[in-house]
């Protein structure tokens, strides 16, 4: 009986033996799947390079890190104001979804300020070409042929030409770098297109000082004769002479040039000067964080679509819009019957000998035929 026992008891004891290590074989096949699954998912504590060996070009850690509301410091070791916050805290514009500052601000740009300013130039150019082809150069009606009085200066066209050759590689260079990316890339090429865009965007920074100081120029020189004064309001009413039949009277500059000095020369200037200088983080204390930055661009891109579109209509009338106009602004001198029949206020100060009919040194353009004085038989006439 104690025989039988012990061969029961060694039976049990082999049985066990050899169950264990198969239970434990078939415990570890089983949870192998799950442990590859398992070191194959990132844990929290991944580092970069374990995460590199894992998932190769998986960053998601870094930048769940780094994506802070704006008011907690990331790991970013950036210079300057914003030291430590890599990305910006979320926006939501009008309209729109929650995106960070940066991405509201490239969906502003590119879903409304370029679609909606690029129209509003089109509109404007549109019109201006249907305009000329409509009724063509005005003031074709007036004779040439009476004594030539000087309209501008050469100080005063110096400072104009400055300003007008500033403004116009300031806008070329404006329109390229805005959209550029879009019409000129594709034709030609990156590396062309890379080329131009750099030479704009130097010439942009360069010539920007030199609009500002003529744009102070221009304004302290004009502004005199820019006051509001009578006549304006009638001037406007009749849109200048495209609703009243003919030319609403005015002294040296009617309304609506005087419109495009306080309006354009003024407000919009120092609009634009002030945001360009923010963008040149020329201002003490403003550009300084990309916020700021994201504000002066956007304010930068309405003044200058603006500025723009009013320049538009005073090139064209100072250039093919109104014949003698460019001229003045070329020699400095216009026809008496082209200053009595567009500024008659003006003409008959000059008449009276209130204002001078020259006002610089002598010129072989404004020597006057012998015998024949501006209060003469031609000016009366």
């Amino acid at each position: 009986m104690q025989g039988l026992m012990r061969h029961l008891l060694l039976a049990a004891g082999l049985a066990v033996g050899l169950a264990v290590p198969w239970a434990t074989a078939q415990a570890q096949a089983a949870a192998a799947p799950a442990a590859a699954a398992s070191a194959a998912l990132p844990r929290p504590d991944d580092t970069e390079a374990r995460r590199e060996q894992v998932q190769p070009g998986n960053n998601a850690p870094l930048w769940r890190a780094v994506r802070r509301s704006g008011e907690q410091a990331g790991i970013s070791t950036l210079p300057g104001a914003e030291q430590g916050v890599l990305i910006q805290r979320f926006v939501q514009l009008p309209g729109s979804r929650a995106v960070t500052a940066g991405e509201a601000w490239r969906e502003l740009r590119n879903r409304w300020l370029l679609p909606y300013g690029g129209a509003l130039l089109l509109i404007v150019a549109g019109a201006i070409a249907l305009f000329y082809w409509r009724r063509g150069p005005l003031g074709t009606e007036v004779p040439e042929g009476g004594r030539p009085i000087e309209r501008f200066t050469p100080f005063e066209r110096s400072a104009h030409w400055a300003n007008a050759i500033a403004f116009v590689v300031l806008a070329v260079s404006g329109l390229v770098m805005a959209f550029g990316k879009f019409l000129l890339l594709p034709v030609l090429g990156g590396q062309l297109f890379g080329w131009l865009s750099y030479a704009l965007k130097t010439a942009h920074n360069f010539v920007g000082p030199l609009f500002v100081v003529s744009l102070a120029i221009v304004f302290v020189t004009f502004v005199r004769d820019n006051l509001p004064g009578r006549g304006d309001w009638q001037w406007l009413r009749r849109g200048g002479g495209l609703f009243g039949g003919h030319e609403a009277p005015s002294h040296r500059f009617n309304a609506g040039e005087k419109l495009v000095f306080w309006g354009g020369v003024l407000a919009l200037g120092v609009v634009v000067i002030g945001s360009g200088l923010v963008l040149d983080r020329l201002i003490p204390g403003w550009g300084v964080t990309r916020g700021q930055m994201q504000v002066a661009s956007v304010v930068h891109s309405v003044a200058t679509g603006l500025m723009m579109a009013m320049f538009m209509g005073h090139i064209y009338i100072g250039s093919i819009g109104m014949k003698g106009a460019y001229r003045a602004m070329r020699q400095g001198w216009v026809d008496e019957n082209w200053a009595r029949a567009h500024h008659p206020w003006w003409y008959e100060d000059i008449a009276a000998g209130k204002i001078p009919a020259q006002r610089s040194a002598a010129a072989p353009a404004l020597a006057a035929p012998p015998n024949t004085g501006l209060g003469g038989p031609s000016a009366r006439a």
